[in-house]
């Protein structure tokens, strides 16, 4: 299922190496880029980087459901 809640399609793994770039044609939720188009160096870092921070953000929210679970158990 899409981890895009705003994009509709079901596709793509919840976890894509690069945020964006699950579909190649016709998604709403694409990387900007039209077919064939590559993006650049500084384009990838930025996505490879906010990606990361994403990552980071959804661990800490699962260390946070763990501490959670062992309070209550």
């Amino acid at each position: 299922m899409c981890h895009h809640s705003e994009c509709g399609c079901e596709q793509h793994p919840h976890h894509a190496p690069e945020p964006g770039w699950h579909h190649q044609r016709g998604c709403c939720c694409g990387s900007g880029h039209a077919p064939g188009q590559s993006p650049t160096r500084e384009e990838m870092v930025e996505k490879l980087e906010e990606y990361l921070k994403h990552l980071g953000a959804e661990a800490k929210g699962v260390e946070e459901r763990i501490a959670e679970l062992k309070k209550k158990g």
